[in-house]
């Protein structure tokens, strides 16, 4: 048994889909009616990375893209804005040199998003001028090839070398693609070694494969959240992103963090949700009128 079955071998990974599915649904059936109120919206608005990640992204678009949550902020200013604006790399310097929010962070997905596929040499240089350019957060994506191949020495080291680019003051979420890892163990295990070898947040996906957030993924990774946490202290944080369509999908994933893992990360700091497109929706719903704001 190699270091990284030792650390696996210690946290629960006994959980089978159907247990998974079942718990799930019963928290959607018992617990989430009640979070269903303006307030928890208002939090999930709070929430939200603003993200724009095309292939038609411009200097003009990403700053004309930035100055919307600069004029929210004027236009809303007793509602939370956005938790982050997340962009490609080479964006990083326009978000900084327009953003005149206090409190919101500067994402950039790096690693050679969304594949992960490249050298490590290119994922650390990538990583290393998005920070330099601004970025106040990193988002990789785990090597899923080398998880499903059970090389888990190589998925660990290529997370920790990205970390120390990142340093203590950037913090890095680690995608895992849960979408990919097609079971709950699959899930358990890549959210174990993601958190070892360095993550400060979990995310569930990039958006871009067929399968995204899903309950019961986010379930296997509250879990094992906090697992971890009550083992070392460490506490890390969430996200889901892809397929939020809906204001109860983003509710039924706050039933979850707070039913699973507590109020202790119910904070925009600790819980993110990757669903631009869910908004203005939210704003329309708080302000009670229908509202085309980003």
């Amino acid at each position: 048994m190699n270091k990284y079955e030792e650390v696996l071998a210690k946290y629960n990974l006994e959980i089978s889909d159907a247990d998974v599915q079942a718990a799930v649904k019963d928290l959607i059936a018992n617990k989430v009616p009640e979070n269903d109120t303006v307030e928890v919206k208002k939090f999930l608005m709070g929430s939200i990375e603003l993200t724009t990640l095309s292939c038609t992204d411009s200097d003009t678009s990403v700053m004309a893209f930035t100055e919307r949550v600069n004029a929210f902020d004027n236009t809303y200013p007793d509602l939370p804005h956005v938790a982050t604006i997340c962009v490609y790399p080479c964006f990083a310097e326009v978000v900084k040199d327009t953003l005149e929010v206090d409190g919101v962070e500067i994402v950039c997905v790096s690693g050679s998003f969304p594949s992960s596929q490249t050298f490590s040499e290119v994922k650390v240089a990538e990583t290393a001028l998005a920070i330099k350019d601004g970025a106040t957060e990193i988002d990789i994506v785990m090597p899923v090839g080398k998880f499903l191949s059970d090389d888990y020495e190589g998925v660990c080291e290529d997370i920790t070398e990205l970390k120390n680019v990142c340093g203590k003051d950037v913090p890095m979420k680690v995608i895992l693609e849960t979408g990919c890892l097609k079971t709950a163990q699959n899930i358990k295990k890549a959210s174990i070694l993601s958190m070892y070898a360095g993550g400060d947040y979990i995310k569930t996906s990039t958006g871009k494969e067929k399968v995204s957030a899903t309950p019961e993924a986010v379930y296997v990774m509250c879990q094992a959240i906090k697992e971890y946490y009550d083992a070392t202290g460490i506490q890390i944080g969430l996200k889901p992103a892809g397929g939020i369509n809906t204001v109860m999908d983003a509710i039924t994933y706050y039933t979850i963090v707070k039913e699973v893992l507590g109020e202790k990360w119910l904070t925009n700091k600790w819980f993110r949700l990757g669903t631009s497109r869910l908004a203005n929706i939210f704003l329309s719903e708080v302000t009670g009128e229908e509202v085309k704001f980003f």
